[in-house]
Protein backbone atom coordinates (compact mmCIF):
# COMPACT_ATOMS: atom_id res chain seq x y z
CA UNK A 1 0.00 0.00 0.00
CA UNK A 2 1.29 3.44 -0.92
CA UNK A 3 2.85 5.25 2.00
CA UNK A 4 -0.28 7.88 2.03
CA UNK A 5 -2.82 5.41 1.87
CA UNK A 6 -0.97 3.01 5.04
CA UNK A 7 -0.95 6.92 7.13
CA UNK A 8 -4.60 7.04 6.66
CA UNK A 9 -5.38 3.63 7.42
CA UNK A 10 -3.33 4.26 10.57
CA UNK A 11 -5.39 7.35 11.29
CA UNK A 12 -9.09 5.62 10.37
CA UNK A 13 -7.87 2.83 12.45
CA UNK A 14 -7.11 4.98 15.27
CA UNK A 15 -9.93 7.00 15.31
CA UNK A 16 -12.21 4.22 15.74
CA UNK A 17 -10.35 2.70 18.64
CA UNK A 18 -10.01 6.12 20.33
CA UNK A 19 -13.69 7.07 19.48
CA UNK A 20 -13.12 10.16 17.39
CA UNK A 21 -13.93 11.45 14.42
CA UNK A 22 -12.45 12.60 10.98
CA UNK A 23 -13.41 15.46 8.94
CA UNK A 24 -12.35 14.41 4.77
CA UNK A 25 -11.51 17.39 3.10
CA UNK A 26 -10.08 17.99 -0.08
CA UNK A 27 -10.10 21.44 -1.63
CA UNK A 28 -13.21 22.44 0.84
CA UNK A 29 -14.81 24.22 -2.20
CA UNK A 30 -18.06 22.40 -1.36
CA UNK A 31 -17.78 22.79 2.43
CA UNK A 32 -21.07 25.18 2.63
CA UNK A 33 -23.14 21.57 0.95
CA UNK A 34 -24.46 19.57 3.87
CA UNK A 35 -24.65 20.09 7.25
CA UNK A 36 -21.49 20.97 9.61
CA UNK A 37 -19.84 18.51 10.97
CA UNK A 38 -17.12 18.17 13.09
CA UNK A 39 -13.62 16.30 13.68
CA UNK A 40 -10.23 16.29 12.92
CA UNK A 41 -9.51 17.12 9.22
CA UNK A 42 -8.21 14.40 6.81
CA UNK A 43 -6.75 16.46 3.98
CA UNK A 44 -6.60 14.84 0.47
CA UNK A 45 -5.41 16.80 -1.28
CA UNK A 46 -1.65 16.05 -1.37
CA UNK A 47 -2.81 12.08 -2.66
CA UNK A 48 -2.99 13.26 -6.35
CA UNK A 49 -2.35 12.90 -9.76
CA UNK A 50 -3.40 10.34 -12.84
CA UNK A 51 -2.76 6.84 -12.03
CA UNK A 52 -3.69 5.95 -15.53
CA UNK A 53 -5.63 6.93 -18.78
CA UNK A 54 -6.82 5.22 -21.70
CA UNK A 55 -7.96 7.09 -24.25
CA UNK A 56 -9.66 4.75 -26.69
CA UNK A 57 -10.89 3.04 -24.00
CA UNK A 58 -12.58 6.50 -22.38
CA UNK A 59 -11.16 5.55 -19.34
CA UNK A 60 -9.44 7.84 -17.10
CA UNK A 61 -8.20 6.29 -13.34
CA UNK A 62 -6.88 9.26 -10.29
CA UNK A 63 -6.50 9.46 -6.93
CA UNK A 64 -8.98 11.58 -4.80
CA UNK A 65 -6.91 14.59 -4.20
CA UNK A 66 -6.24 15.08 -7.94
CA UNK A 67 -7.06 18.89 -8.72
CA UNK A 68 -10.51 18.91 -10.80
CA UNK A 69 -8.71 21.24 -13.30
CA UNK A 70 -5.87 19.10 -13.65
CA UNK A 71 -7.80 16.41 -14.46
CA UNK A 72 -10.13 17.91 -17.17
CA UNK A 73 -6.90 19.47 -18.70
CA UNK A 74 -5.52 16.51 -19.61
CA UNK A 75 -8.78 14.74 -20.66
CA UNK A 76 -9.16 18.02 -23.27
CA UNK A 77 -5.60 17.63 -25.04
CA UNK A 78 -7.15 14.06 -25.75
CA UNK A 79 -10.69 15.97 -27.34
CA UNK A 80 -12.21 14.39 -24.23
CA UNK A 81 -14.24 15.50 -20.89
CA UNK A 82 -16.45 14.71 -17.78
CA UNK A 83 -19.67 15.43 -19.75
CA UNK A 84 -21.91 15.92 -16.77
CA UNK A 85 -20.29 19.40 -16.06
CA UNK A 86 -19.04 19.14 -12.50
CA UNK A 87 -19.18 22.51 -10.56
CA UNK A 88 -16.29 23.48 -9.17
CA UNK A 89 -17.49 26.36 -6.62
CA UNK A 90 -14.46 27.65 -6.31
CA UNK A 91 -10.25 26.73 -6.49
CA UNK A 92 -8.75 23.55 -5.45
CA UNK A 93 -12.01 21.41 -6.29
CA UNK A 94 -10.70 17.81 -6.11
CA UNK A 95 -11.86 14.88 -7.97
CA UNK A 96 -12.87 13.31 -4.56
CA UNK A 97 -14.67 16.07 -3.00
CA UNK A 98 -16.47 15.69 -6.89
CA UNK A 99 -17.87 12.04 -6.17
CA UNK A 100 -18.74 12.97 -2.72
CA UNK A 101 -20.25 15.76 -3.48
CA UNK A 102 -22.33 13.79 -6.53
CA UNK A 103 -23.25 17.29 -8.28
CA UNK A 104 -23.83 17.76 -11.89
CA UNK A 105 -23.85 20.83 -14.01
CA UNK A 106 -26.40 21.83 -16.57
CA UNK A 107 -25.74 19.05 -19.33
CA UNK A 108 -26.99 16.54 -16.67
CA UNK A 109 -30.49 16.03 -17.91
CA UNK A 110 -28.75 15.03 -21.24
CA UNK A 111 -25.85 12.61 -20.38
CA UNK A 112 -26.36 11.65 -16.79
CA UNK A 113 -24.93 12.50 -12.96
CA UNK A 114 -21.98 11.90 -12.09
CA UNK A 115 -22.41 8.16 -10.10
CA UNK A 116 -23.34 7.22 -14.11
CA UNK A 117 -19.65 7.62 -14.99
CA UNK A 118 -18.37 5.99 -11.60
CA UNK A 119 -16.67 2.82 -12.51
CA UNK A 120 -14.36 2.17 -9.78
CA UNK A 121 -13.44 3.12 -6.58
CA UNK A 122 -10.65 2.22 -3.80
CA UNK A 123 -11.41 3.64 -0.70
CA UNK A 124 -10.56 3.12 3.09
CA UNK A 125 -13.53 1.90 5.40
CA UNK A 126 -14.11 2.65 9.12
CA UNK A 127 -12.11 -0.26 10.11
CA UNK A 128 -9.19 1.00 8.22
CA UNK A 129 -9.14 -1.09 5.70
CA UNK A 130 -8.60 -0.53 1.54
CA UNK A 131 -11.14 -1.59 -0.55
CA UNK A 132 -11.65 -2.10 -4.02
CA UNK A 133 -14.78 -1.89 -5.88
CA UNK A 134 -15.73 -1.88 -9.60
CA UNK A 135 -13.27 -2.39 -12.28
CA UNK A 136 -11.54 0.48 -15.31
CA UNK A 137 -13.92 -1.05 -17.89
CA UNK A 138 -17.52 -0.08 -19.39
CA UNK A 139 -18.35 -2.99 -19.86
CA UNK A 140 -17.61 -4.67 -16.14
CA UNK A 141 -20.51 -4.74 -14.33
CA UNK A 142 -19.45 -6.62 -11.52
CA UNK A 143 -19.37 -4.41 -8.00
CA UNK A 144 -20.72 -1.12 -9.66
CA UNK A 145 -23.29 -0.66 -6.89
CA UNK A 146 -20.91 0.83 -4.25
CA UNK A 147 -18.96 3.05 -6.86
CA UNK A 148 -22.29 4.31 -7.52
CA UNK A 149 -23.14 4.64 -3.45
CA UNK A 150 -20.22 6.43 -2.88
CA UNK A 151 -21.00 9.66 -5.27
CA UNK A 152 -23.55 12.26 -3.20
CA UNK A 153 -22.42 10.52 -0.17
CA UNK A 154 -20.90 13.27 1.12
CA UNK A 155 -17.97 11.00 2.41
CA UNK A 156 -20.11 9.58 5.19
CA UNK A 157 -19.40 5.96 3.96
CA UNK A 158 -15.61 6.06 3.68
CA UNK A 159 -12.45 7.80 2.82
CA UNK A 160 -12.30 7.54 -1.14
CA UNK A 161 -8.67 6.96 -2.46
CA UNK A 162 -8.88 5.88 -6.02
CA UNK A 163 -11.53 7.08 -8.96
CA UNK A 164 -12.13 5.09 -12.33
CA UNK A 165 -14.49 7.42 -14.05
CA UNK A 166 -15.83 7.05 -18.10
CA UNK A 167 -15.17 9.95 -19.89
CA UNK A 168 -16.67 11.11 -23.65
CA UNK A 169 -15.58 12.91 -26.71
CA UNK A 170 -15.97 16.82 -26.61
CA UNK A 171 -18.89 17.58 -28.72
CA UNK A 172 -18.11 18.75 -31.87
CA UNK A 173 -20.32 21.63 -32.40
CA UNK A 174 -22.38 23.54 -30.17
CA UNK A 175 -24.80 26.86 -30.17
CA UNK A 176 -26.99 28.08 -27.61
CA UNK A 177 -30.35 30.30 -28.31
CA UNK A 178 -32.21 32.42 -26.17
CA UNK A 179 -36.32 32.43 -26.76
CA UNK A 180 -38.30 35.20 -24.72
CA UNK A 181 -41.40 32.86 -23.32
CA UNK A 182 -43.21 32.64 -19.35
CA UNK A 183 -42.35 30.20 -17.11
CA UNK A 184 -45.38 27.97 -18.22
CA UNK A 185 -43.95 28.40 -21.56
CA UNK A 186 -41.02 26.75 -20.94
CA UNK A 187 -42.17 23.58 -19.51
CA UNK A 188 -44.31 23.15 -22.08
CA UNK A 189 -41.67 23.89 -24.55
CA UNK A 190 -38.85 22.15 -22.80
CA UNK A 191 -41.29 18.69 -22.43
CA UNK A 192 -42.01 18.75 -25.99
CA UNK A 193 -38.38 19.25 -27.31
CA UNK A 194 -37.37 16.43 -24.82
CA UNK A 195 -39.31 13.90 -27.00
CA UNK A 196 -37.98 14.96 -30.60
CA UNK A 197 -34.74 13.77 -31.48
CA UNK A 198 -32.83 17.44 -30.58
CA UNK A 199 -29.25 17.66 -29.57
CA UNK A 200 -30.59 19.59 -26.45
CA UNK A 201 -27.60 19.26 -24.18
CA UNK A 202 -28.69 21.90 -21.27
CA UNK A 203 -31.91 24.24 -20.87
CA UNK A 204 -32.01 27.52 -18.57
CA UNK A 205 -35.02 29.47 -17.82
CA UNK A 206 -35.10 32.78 -15.62
CA UNK A 207 -36.50 35.68 -15.72
CA UNK A 208 -38.63 35.60 -18.32
CA UNK A 209 -35.80 33.58 -20.79
CA UNK A 210 -35.58 30.51 -21.50
CA UNK A 211 -32.05 29.43 -22.73
CA UNK A 212 -30.99 26.38 -24.83
CA UNK A 213 -27.73 24.53 -25.36
CA UNK A 214 -27.21 22.50 -28.55
CA UNK A 215 -24.02 20.06 -28.98
CA UNK A 216 -23.81 17.26 -31.19
CA UNK A 217 -22.60 16.71 -34.88
CA UNK A 218 -22.53 19.89 -36.67
CA UNK A 219 -25.35 18.90 -39.18
CA UNK A 220 -27.24 17.71 -36.03
CA UNK A 221 -26.89 21.24 -34.51
CA UNK A 222 -27.59 23.60 -37.80
CA UNK A 223 -30.90 21.27 -38.25
CA UNK A 224 -31.74 22.12 -34.78
CA UNK A 225 -31.26 25.80 -35.04
CA UNK A 226 -33.39 25.87 -38.00
CA UNK A 227 -36.02 23.74 -36.48
CA UNK A 228 -36.55 25.70 -33.02
CA UNK A 229 -35.23 29.51 -34.51
CA UNK A 230 -34.19 31.23 -31.31
CA UNK A 231 -31.51 34.04 -31.16
CA UNK A 232 -27.70 33.29 -30.76
CA UNK A 233 -26.32 33.84 -27.06
CA UNK A 234 -23.02 35.38 -28.03
CA UNK A 235 -20.30 34.75 -25.52
CA UNK A 236 -22.47 31.37 -24.25
CA UNK A 237 -19.91 29.70 -22.87
CA UNK A 238 -19.58 32.86 -19.99
CA UNK A 239 -23.57 32.24 -19.81
CA UNK A 240 -23.42 28.51 -18.78
CA UNK A 241 -20.06 29.08 -16.54
CA UNK A 242 -22.31 31.50 -14.52
CA UNK A 243 -24.95 28.75 -13.94
CA UNK A 244 -23.16 25.84 -13.61
CA UNK A 245 -20.36 27.54 -10.80
CA UNK A 246 -23.61 29.86 -9.50
CA UNK A 247 -21.38 33.43 -10.39
CA UNK A 248 -24.87 34.14 -12.36
CA UNK A 249 -27.07 37.19 -10.89
CA UNK A 250 -29.76 34.58 -9.88
CA UNK A 251 -27.43 33.36 -7.05
CA UNK A 252 -25.82 36.26 -5.92
CA UNK A 253 -26.78 37.44 -2.56
CA UNK A 254 -27.38 35.54 1.02
CA UNK A 255 -30.76 34.67 0.58
CA UNK A 256 -31.67 31.16 0.99
CA UNK A 257 -31.30 29.03 -1.95
CA UNK A 258 -33.00 25.37 -2.64
CA UNK A 259 -33.04 22.96 -5.40
CA UNK A 260 -35.96 21.16 -5.77
CA UNK A 261 -36.30 18.32 -7.90
CA UNK A 262 -39.78 17.58 -9.24
CA UNK A 263 -41.17 16.06 -12.61
CA UNK A 264 -39.92 17.74 -15.66
CA UNK A 265 -43.86 18.38 -16.65
CA UNK A 266 -44.69 19.88 -13.03
CA UNK A 267 -46.03 23.06 -13.26
CA UNK A 268 -44.85 26.31 -11.85
CA UNK A 269 -44.53 25.55 -8.14
CA UNK A 270 -45.78 29.39 -7.31
CA UNK A 271 -42.99 29.91 -4.63
CA UNK A 272 -42.34 33.46 -3.80
CA UNK A 273 -38.61 34.75 -4.64
CA UNK A 274 -37.08 34.28 -7.95
CA UNK A 275 -36.93 31.23 -9.63
CA UNK A 276 -34.39 29.17 -12.68
CA UNK A 277 -35.25 26.08 -14.18
CA UNK A 278 -32.82 23.64 -15.14
CA UNK A 279 -32.44 19.97 -16.67
CA UNK A 280 -35.93 20.50 -18.78
CA UNK A 281 -38.01 20.99 -16.40
CA UNK A 282 -36.53 18.88 -13.34
CA UNK A 283 -34.46 20.75 -11.72
CA UNK A 284 -36.02 24.20 -10.14
CA UNK A 285 -33.76 26.38 -8.38
CA UNK A 286 -36.13 29.21 -5.47
CA UNK A 287 -34.27 31.84 -3.54
CA UNK A 288 -35.74 33.63 -0.75
CA UNK A 289 -37.28 32.92 2.99
CA UNK A 290 -40.16 30.71 2.32
CA UNK A 291 -39.62 28.69 5.10
CA UNK A 292 -38.57 24.99 4.89
CA UNK A 293 -41.93 23.36 5.43
CA UNK A 294 -43.57 25.59 2.95
CA UNK A 295 -40.47 24.56 0.46
CA UNK A 296 -40.66 20.77 1.35
CA UNK A 297 -44.38 20.73 0.75
CA UNK A 298 -44.34 22.36 -2.22
CA UNK A 299 -42.23 19.95 -3.29
CA UNK A 300 -43.44 16.88 -1.84
CA UNK A 301 -46.73 17.62 -3.52
CA UNK A 302 -45.16 17.76 -6.95
CA UNK A 303 -44.02 14.03 -5.93
CA UNK A 304 -40.56 15.14 -5.41
CA UNK A 305 -37.78 16.76 -2.81
CA UNK A 306 -36.10 20.23 -1.80
CA UNK A 307 -32.67 20.56 -0.24
CA UNK A 308 -31.82 23.55 0.95
CA UNK A 309 -28.27 24.23 -1.17
CA UNK A 310 -26.92 27.39 0.70
CA UNK A 311 -28.05 29.20 3.39
CA UNK A 312 -27.29 30.41 7.21
CA UNK A 313 -26.02 27.87 9.53
CA UNK A 314 -29.13 28.54 11.86
CA UNK A 315 -31.49 27.77 8.80
CA UNK A 316 -29.62 24.61 8.58
CA UNK A 317 -29.53 23.79 12.27
CA UNK A 318 -33.82 24.15 12.68
CA UNK A 319 -34.58 22.86 8.82
CA UNK A 320 -31.89 20.47 8.01
CA UNK A 321 -30.11 20.29 4.39
CA UNK A 322 -31.60 16.94 3.09
CA UNK A 323 -35.54 16.88 3.23
CA UNK A 324 -36.19 14.31 5.79
CA UNK A 325 -36.19 10.63 4.99
CA UNK A 326 -39.06 7.90 5.22
CA UNK A 327 -38.65 5.36 7.80
CA UNK A 328 -37.91 2.73 5.18
CA UNK A 329 -34.94 5.04 3.79
CA UNK A 330 -33.78 6.24 6.92
CA UNK A 331 -33.26 2.69 8.03
CA UNK A 332 -31.32 1.74 4.34
CA UNK A 333 -29.04 4.61 5.40
CA UNK A 334 -28.21 3.68 8.97
CA UNK A 335 -27.83 -0.01 7.24
CA UNK A 336 -24.88 1.62 5.35
CA UNK A 337 -23.81 3.54 7.53
CA UNK A 338 -22.97 0.48 9.78
CA UNK A 339 -21.44 -2.07 7.32
CA UNK A 340 -19.00 0.92 6.10
CA UNK A 341 -18.37 2.88 9.06
CA UNK A 342 -19.46 0.95 12.48
CA UNK A 343 -17.97 3.06 14.76
CA UNK A 344 -18.89 6.26 13.59
CA UNK A 345 -15.63 7.70 12.03
CA UNK A 346 -16.07 9.67 8.89
CA UNK A 347 -18.04 12.76 8.32
CA UNK A 348 -20.40 12.41 11.18
CA UNK A 349 -23.79 14.45 10.92
CA UNK A 350 -22.93 16.15 7.32
CA UNK A 351 -25.89 14.20 5.76
CA UNK A 352 -28.27 13.71 8.53
CA UNK A 353 -27.91 14.08 12.66
CA UNK A 354 -27.67 10.29 13.14
CA UNK A 355 -25.10 9.12 11.08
Amino acid sequence: MDATLNEWAGRVRNAAETGKTLRIRGGGTKDFYGQPTTGEVLDTTPYRGIASYEPTELVVVARAGTPLAELEAALREKGQCLPFDPPYFGDGATLGGMVAAGLSGPRRAAVGAVRDYVLGVKMIDGNGDLLSFGGQVMKNVAGYDVPRLMAGSLGTLGLLAEVALKVLPLPVAERTLRFAMSEAEAIQKLNAWGGQPLPIAASTWQAEALTVRLMGARAAVESAHATLGGEIVPDANSFWQGVREQTSTFFAGDEPLWRLSVASVTSPLGLSGPTLIEWGGAQRWVRGDQGAEQVRTCASRAGGHAVLFRGSQSLKASAGTFQPLSPVLARIHRNLKQAFDPKGVFNVGRMYPDF
